[in-house]
């Protein structure tokens, strides 16, 4: 009930925002014009080129699509035969992608949080993953790829203590939507404790991607056209400034002046729409402004260069004398040194680095990195650094060794990653057929057709070995050594009787044929004994939908029913029934027909779980004493019905037993 409510406050407080939100676009869209495009993407609406099925990989703005290049590059190669498709939230970021990345990706906005927006992308899309860069926790996002058996993975996720504090003073969101997530890696241990104190079952600890940046294509042809320019000079950085900082950058500058004539400031602001107002700075400071916007290089006579383009800030960073991070002189929480130190640059910051602290309080351990309290003290070090170009560039390497140290995490992630999730990634394959979706096994089908959900195709190869009777025949098949269950799926009650087999719409993601193969891909790779799913269609008929499914069969195996009909089972054996059960309940699926036709005994005695057809997962609840009352009732039933069954009342505490012992 805390959940629902939770969940009604937060859709309301969307809704409630929805014409802020829009007021937002608007007046950021007059000062950068970029956000009035692409806005359909923005509520779910997506181009039809974008190919479905595959990896998204969610990554902000500038600089999460950056560390992201590494670890997309190596999803690539691990699953060459998976689309890519790379979203963010910021226009910056988009363009990000579309420089750095170009065709080898595709790429959208991640839609805002509304349920609807995050339907349509999902169902659009329809992936097999998703990977969040750092700790991007959206609720709707998480619970709508929970309920549909997507896995979602936060890499290089960060929690810093205050962070933290926000998470548990506002639980009743957050924490629903980090028990959404599939698997958390985290960065340092610090981080990783935190998510444990929140109650997040799965964290494991991969280091920073950071630390493995790629640099750009045109990086060398960049910084080769300014290195003449800046041969003669010594060329401080400021990247990544905030309003209130660039004044005291300047202000730093004319003091330094007077013993650094040559001293070129180079000013990189965080923030697009702030280029003019620094402009403006400059200006009325009486100093000799070059802009990069107007092309050429810094003359001789520059002393301020405005960076007022988007993604040179490493070419700049690479001809640095001396680097200042910028978001530290105010209580911004600093941002990235990693781009300064890969190159072995001397780096400054302010006090306020909170959003880095791990990365500087290492530097530091290290002599690798300047930390200053106030302008004063920036000045004195900045002095002290260009007077010195043997201190800056022992502090410079000093901090590169360090980062090179650091390095390993995208390796640990794609390994956490295909761990997870990576045999579906591997082996599951995706093909449109206009009205028809399937998913197939490649390591079963080199290809599928609608042929192959035919009984009458099977039983023309001489491969149809049975079928069950009932509302839903079952046929069993032999293919490639392999016993196969095909399904169709047929309506039960009163409706099926004029309906047989055809469903109101859903999306495909949604539909009963998808869903279950989804649930059992994911239990399999949990560990539960349930069937390999093998492949699912989804057939579009009208305004609706007809759905089947190819499963393996349990070889050698009976039902329960089947099996007490024969011998009873022994307190181990009832026993091992309950401990499969519990095994099902504490990954949260409700199986909503567990009865003793659905539990499988094989000639080892092991037991497996079959038909999840209409089930789900769910938080706990008591349906998990309805589930095993149902199973209970059904052994009832089949005692009342059959002449020979050998099931006793007082065999159910052993099952209980059971069901105690593994949870």
């Amino acid at each position: 009930m805390a959940q629902a409510l939770s969940r009604f406050a937060y859709q309301l407080l969307l809704y409630l925002g929805l014409l802020p939100l829009l007021g937002y676009l608007g007046w950021r869209s007059l000062r950068d014009r970029r956000y009035s495009q692409q806005l359909a993407e923005r509520f779910g609406w997506l181009p039809a080129h974008l190919q479905a099925g595959g990896i998204v990989v969610h990554a902000v703005s500038v600089g999460e699509v950056i560390a992201a290049i590494p670890l997309i590059k190596q999803l690539q190669q691990r699953y060459p035969h998976k689309p890519i498709t790379v979203s963010c939230t910021t226009p910056t970021g988009r363009a990000t992608i579309a420089s750095r990345l170009g065709s080898e990706v595709q790429y959208c906005y991640m839609p805002f949080d509304y349920p609807g927006a995050i339907s349509r992308f999902i169902n659009q899309l329809q992936p097999q993953l998703i990977v969040i860069i750092e700790t991007e926790l959206w609720p709707n996002l998480l619970q709508q790829c929970h309920s549909a058996m997507i896995p979602s993975v936060l890499v290089n996720a960060r929690l810093s203590a205050r962070s933290a504090r926000g998470y548990r003073r506002f639980a009743w969101l957050t924490l629903p939507a980090l028990q959404h997530v599939s698997l958390l890696l985290a960065q340092d241990s610090a981080s990783a404790r935190r998510f444990r104190a929140l109650g997040h079952p799965k964290v494991q600890v991969c280091g920073n991607i950071k630390f493995e940046m790629r640099l750009p294509e045109n990086l060398a042809t960049n910084s080769a056209s300014l290195a003449p320019a800046l041969r003669d000079r010594l060329v401080w950085v400021a990247g990544s400034t905030h309003e209130g900082e660039d004044e005291l950058l300047l202000q730093c500058y004319r003091q330094l002046q007077a013993q650094f004539s040559n001293l070129l400031l180079v000013l990189v602001p965080r923030h697009p729409e702030r280029f003019n107002k620094v402009a403006a700075l400059a200006d009325k400071a009486g100093l000799q402004l070059w802009r990069r916007s107007t092309g050429g290089v810094p003359a001789a006579a520059t002393e301020v260069a405005l960076i007022d383009s988007m993604g040179e800030l490493l070419a700049w960073y690479q001809q640095a004398s001396l680097v200042f991070i910028g978001g530290s002189l105010i209580p911004r929480g600093g941002h990235n040194p990693l781009e300064a130190i890969c190159f072995g640059k001397a780096v400054q910051t302010g006090p306020h680095y909170f959003n880095f602290a791990e990365a500087y309080n290492k530097l530091a351990q290290r002599q690798a990195v300047t930390i200053v309290q106030d302008t004063a003290q920036l000045q004195q070090s900045t002095a002290l650094l260009l007077a010195d170009s043997q201190l800056r560039q022992q502090q410079g390497e000093r901090a590169r060794q360090f980062y090179v140290e650091q390095q390993g995490a995208v390796a640990c992630s794609i390994a956490a990653i295909h761990l997870l999730h990576g045999d579906a990634l591997t082996h599951v394959q995706r093909y449109d057929a206009g009205k028809a979706l399937y998913w197939y096994r490649t390591d079963q089908f080199s290809q599928i057709a609608a042929e192959q959900f035919n009984p009458a195709w099977w039983q023309q190869r001489g491969a149809v070995s049975g079928s069950s009777t009932g509302r839903n025949t079952a046929w069993f098949l032999q293919h490639q050594q392999q016993p196969l269950v095909l399904r169709h799926y047929h309506r039960g009650g009163l409706v099926g009787k004029f309906i047989n087999d055809r469903f109101f719409y859903q999306a495909a993601l949604s539909s009963r044929a998808m869903q279950e193969f989804s649930l059992l891909q994911w239990m399999r790779l949990r560990g539960l004994a349930v069937p390999t799913p093998v492949a699912a269609r989804y057939q579009r008929v009208g305004f609706g939908y007809r759905a089947d499914l190819l499963i393996t069969r349990i070889s050698s195996s009976q039902d329960l029913a089947t099996v007490l009909q024969q011998r009873a089972l022994s307190e181990p054996e009832w026993q091992a029934v309950g401990a499969e059960i519990a095994r099902m309940h504490q990954l949260g699926v409700d199986h909503t027909d567990l009865n003793c036709r659905n539990i499988l005994l094989d000639h080892n005695g092991k037991v497996w779980l079959i038909d999840f057809d209409k089930c789900a997962r769910r938080s706990a609840a008591d349906w998990q004493q309805h589930n095993l009352a149902r199973l209970l009732r059904s052994l009832q039933k089949e005692q009342r019905k059959l002449a020979v069954f050998h099931w006793q009342q007082s065999a159910w505490k052993n099952v209980i037993k059971g069901y105690q012992l593994a949870k």
